[in-house]
């Protein structure tokens, strides 16, 4: 869980690099081209997984990750508030609109707070808007729609192989279900 919230700091200082670091370029992506979908998860093998877990260690005291994703967490949300969503933006050598690179990040970061709460029985999930919001973009990444039986999250979760469809899940989906998990990165 503290490799995820560190996840989390990281993704929150670079929305706030990104809002701040405009281009006069074309879009080269859009909130459905942003992602490479795949088949099969990280294998934790990239640089910044391994470093994303010995920063996580570093935080000895629970207490300072969370002030940490709370100040810069906080910092990302009034600036995408104050951002023109028309306004070109660069990361990692592409460029997007604001409001693209946003609404991408709406749905990584709906993703997380489900990967948060799996293991926090009570806690509020995601907003209803984030979560409708994360299922539509999901499937125009995916070209294709779940059921309207799923609601919004058991689409995320089945969707990015965060949960294996039960039975009826996996009938119902026809042959989507051949296609799962999307893995989104």
């Amino acid at each position: 869980m503290r490799d995820l919230v560190c996840h989390l700091v990281v993704d929150a200082q670079d929305v706030l690099i990104t809002l701040v670091t405009p281009s006069d370029a074309e879009p080269t992506r859009d909130a459905v081209t942003y992602w490479n979908v795949g088949r099969t998860p990280p294998a934790g093998d990239d640089p910044l997984d391994a470093l994303t877990v010995r920063l996580a260690a570093a935080y000895e005291d629970p207490g300072l990750l969370r002030f940490h994703l709370d100040d810069v967490g906080s910092a990302a949300g009034r600036a995408a508030r104050l951002v023109d969503p028309d306004l070109r933006v660069g990361t990692q050598g592409q460029v997007l609109t604001a409001g693209d690179y946003l609404s991408a990040y709406v749905l990584e970061w709906t993703l997380h707070h489900l990967d948060l709460i799996a293991h926090l029985p009570g806690t509020a999930g995601p907003p209803s808007q984030g979560l409708g919001h994360s299922r539509a973009l999901l499937e125009r990444i995916a070209r294709a729609a779940f059921p309207a039986s799923f609601s919004d999250t058991d689409a995320l979760l089945v969707g990015t192989g965060r949960r294996v469809p039960t039975a009826a899940e996996r009938a119902e989906l026809g042959a989507l279900a051949a296609r799962l998990p999307f893995v989104v990165g």
